[in-house]
């Protein structure tokens, strides 16, 4: 590449003035999951465990993302391969069916551990930068391995069950909680026997992709010089400013299906 192209001002491009050298992410492997997790033990709050002992169903309600936790390790008898361990923390909330007429809001933590392979390349470079401090053991062994990317939406609650503890099949334990996550849950969270459990069912949605620092030599046109000015705050007619702001069409009627007809992309020779 570099015996053809050369950064500096580029011929025959239209509006690209210059090829220059930036120092960027390059993603080399990616997945899309559609993840279906079924019968994830809910962890419940002490509190929401005294519910849930003299309830006689439950249903879901909602579950929020909390945070998620990314190891990431060599295959070593498959060069440029990594193995991706992901751990998910969910925070769930239901509702409790009593003898009350209320139903009563139960909430826990609930985990989930996926594995995926992913290809990031090789290197032997070691990394070190002013930003990097000194006697930092894992500035250099750590730029060795890629980067792992995950960005997920919070889950599709799709069922919860509650069942006796003579049905539960072996379930493992989760330890090292972070917390991070314990802050964010209203409670303590309750470990001990029990004599009942509640099972939920959840529908994640998530890409996973691998990167490394690079040098990328890319075309530019110009410097991102922005082209809209700042309106000064100032007490203006709260109504003249209500006026300017367009009728939400799209939140009123729903939108059409896609066109899924293939594209057509046609470019100037």
């Amino acid at each position: 590449m570099s015996e053809k192209i050369t950064p500096g001002p580029v011929c025959g491009g239209a509006g690209i003035k210059e090829a220059v050298c930036v120092h960027t992410n390059k993603i080399f492997d990616s997945i899309r999951d559609k993840d279906c997790i079924e019968d994830l033990r809910l962890y419940l709050t002490i509190e929401s465990q005294s519910v849930v002992e003299g309830a006689v169903n439950v249903r879901p309600k909602t579950a929020r993302l909390l945070n998620i936790d990314i190891n990431v390790e060599s295959v070593s008898f498959n060069k440029g391969y990594y193995t991706v361990d992901i751990r998910y923390y969910y925070l769930v909330k239901g509702d409790a069916l009593t003898s009350a007429c209320k139903p009563v809001e139960i909430t826990g933590l609930a985990v989930f551990d996926k594995r995926v392979v992913l290809f990031g390349s090789e290197s032997t470079v070691r990394v070190f930068t002013s930003k990097t401090a000194l006697g930092a053991g894992c500035a250099s062994e750590c730029s060795r391995l890629p980067t792992v990317v995950v960005e997920a939406v919070d889950p599709i609650v799709l069922g919860m069950k509650m069942v006796d503890v003579c049905e539960c099949r072996y379930d493992q334990c989760i330890v090292n909680i972070p917390d991070c996550v314990t802050d964010m849950i209203p409670g303590d969270l309750n470990f001990s026997n029990s004599q009942r459990r509640v099972y939920v069912t959840l529908g994640q949605f998530s890409i996973v992709y691998i990167e490394r620092d690079t040098q990328l030599l890319i075309p530019t046109f110009d410097y991102c010089m922005p082209s809209k000015e700042g309106v000064p705050a100032g007490e203006d007619d709260p109504c003249a400013l209500f006026s300017k702001i367009h009728f939400p069409v799209d939140d009123f009627f729903p939108a059409d299906a896609p066109d899924r007809s293939p594209g057509r992309c046609e470019c100037e020779s």
